[in-house]
């Protein structure tokens, strides 16, 4: 008889808990206790907004009895429901929730990129070829970042971009020409003794 008599209050707990997180999930509803006593049972409604649950002069605590007792079969006048407010609201897990369910499609973190063109990202030439630049502004919810890379081209003079080439680059050397004349040259000495030297190239 005992196992029946845990059994119907744990189905009525669980009934009960399931109705009050419906009916008051934007009144930071947390919990509840059932005290059950001779001559009535008595029901404790932990919230964080305990005047929501109320109502204006008390009508909503009333319309929520009656639903229950109804629900429950309880006799009429045999339950009561009363409303507490949590005393240290950031233990409280329902309170966590609804702070997190608050977060609207664009306080959720997104990112977006668009590529145009050759983008390297990783080894050594990444260091002198990628122009990286990164600037936030701060909204009024959240952050916004902006992060732009440029590849740079490869410039032999170093003036718009590195000197040195890519791994991948190859130079193609023009075949030299056979019957091309052969310049000739003459090696003049500047001063004797001093070991600078002079070359004089003498076209065919």
């Amino acid at each position: 008889m005992a196992k029946f008599v845990f059994e119907e209050d744990g189905i009525f707990k669980a009934e009960l808990n399931e109705f009050l997180t419906q009916e008051m999930a934007e009144d930071g509803y947390s919990g509840g206790e059932v005290r059950v006593t001779p001559t009535r049972t008595e029901i404790i409604i932990t919230a964080t907004r305990t005047e929501n649950a109320l109502g204006e002069e008390g009508w909503r605590i009333w319309e929520l009895t009656v639903v229950v007792q109804k629900r429950c079969s309880f006799p009429e006048g045999s339950v009561g429901l009363y409303a507490e407010k949590v005393a240290t609201e950031s233990l409280c897990l329902i309170r966590s929730q609804e702070a997190l369910l608050c977060k609207g499609p664009t306080m959720t973190a997104k990112s977006m990129k668009f590529v145009d063109g050759l983008m390297i990202h990783s080894g050594d030439p990444v260091n002198y070829y990628v122009d990286t630049s990164a600037h936030h502004v701060l909204l009024r919810q959240s952050v916004l970042g902006i992060k732009v890379k440029i590849m740079l081209p490869w410039d032999p003079t170093a003036k718009t971009g590195p000197k040195k080439p890519l791994f991948d680059h190859r130079n193609t050397v023009e075949p030299r020409d056979e019957n091309a004349p052969v310049t000739k040259a003459r090696q003049i000495s500047l001063a004797p003794g001093s070991g600078a030297w002079m070359l004089l190239y003498k076209d065919p």
